[in-house]
């Protein structure tokens, strides 16, 4: 384990070691998924929901999907990781505020032992300011939660189940490696670099910024597909995702882009599965995203006959997202 005040010197060092040595690089090493270490389901379940707008509905809607999946909540630690990225007057950045108050709320109702509010900005430094200009502040305070800032929390090595980026291992903060149940939250957006920004990327602030830079330099220069996988590989707690697709961004996302009105949340326990299924609803062909390409390869389901859709169906709530010129590839889906 390194804590805030070790891992400055010791751990920069071992982070940057398979950089020098071209870790954008797949290693010779047989993958451990080839080694059964992921061995992935045949099917897997996501549930489309609408929801219409950011009202006290959210609290109903969030529960009848929880018993759609064999989630385990009674007496347990849940970390809610969303997407707090940048302070933006029009709300369409970062996961709403009222998604993660819905979220507490269902939670504790089915007894939760303790939820936890976690993030790991890569861009913004200051908590305090993102927390109070996004409203979030608000609602930890009405719902008397605890936020725990992931860039500075202690860390502790955990081996990556595939080589994508030639890391052997990623740091993770000590509290979400204590949860019971990881909840990604992130907000349904395109993204310029990896022509999406769903459940799996939102993981990307688990990784802390005090090791690996701002904006998580270390895992763009591996390559951002490499690392969503690597990073999802390496962690083993289970895990849930709540896709905030009320209202989501096109365009040049994950900040520059357009509010997009979409009207659902998408919900699910295989993160592959899941932004595949936000992928086709947003018009994009998930077949031809990178980092769910390599997910399928091992540890999810990204094709439609091994998804079970529950809810409502994906032609009934898809909106036409746009993207920036170099991925409008994905835009051939035709289903």
């Amino acid at each position: 384990m390194f804590t805030r005040r070790q891992f400055v010197a010791g751990s920069l060092a071992t982070v940057m070691t398979p950089l020098l040595k071209g870790c954008s690089q797949p290693q010779s090493e047989p993958p451990r998924w080839e080694q059964g270490a992921y061995r992935k389901s045949e099917q897997s379940k996501v549930a489309i929901l609408k929801a219409t707008s950011y009202d006290n509905s959210l609290k109903d809607i969030i529960l009848r999907a929880i018993n759609l999946f064999p989630l385990d909540i009674k007496g347990k630690t849940i970390i809610l990781k969303p997407n707090l990225v940048e302070y933006d007057p029009a709300g369409v950045i970062n996961t709403h505020p009222a998604v993660i108050a819905a979220t507490i709320d269902a939670l504790r109702s089915l007894d939760a032992r303790e939820v936890i509010v976690a993030e790991g900005p890569g861009h913004r430094r200051d908590n305090e300011y993102l927390l109070t200009a996004s409203g979030l502040h608000a609602v930890l305070q009405e719902y008397r939660a605890q936020y725990v800032d992931l860039d500075n929390d202690d860390a502790q090595a955990i081996p990556v189940n595939s080589y994508f980026t030639g890391f052997p291992r990623f740091y993770f903060p000590e509290t979400v490696l204590k949860a019971d149940l990881l909840v990604s939250l992130p907000k349904l957006k395109t993204h310029h670099w990896a022509g999406v920004t769903l459940s799996m990327k939102n993981l990307f602030g688990l990784i802390p910024s005090a090791i690996y830079g701002w904006p998580k330099n270390i895992l763009h220069w591996a390559g951002i597909p490499n690392s969503i996988v690597d990073i999802n590989s390496a962690l083993s707690i289970p895990r849930f995702a709540i896709i905030d697709g009320i209202v989501g961004m096109e365009g040049n996302g994950p900040i520059q882009g357009q509010a997009k009105h979409c009207g659902v949340l998408i919900f699910g326990d295989d993160f592959a599965a899941v932004d595949a299924t936000a992928t086709r609803i947003m018009t994009l062909d998930p077949r031809k995203v990178d980092y769910l390409v390599f997910a399928d390869r091992f540890f999810g389901n990204i094709l439609e006959e091994n998804v079970l859709q529950l809810g409502e169906r994906i032609e009934t709530v898809r909106q036409d997202f746009t993207v920036i010129p170099s991925f409008r590839h994905l835009k051939s889906i035709v289903s």
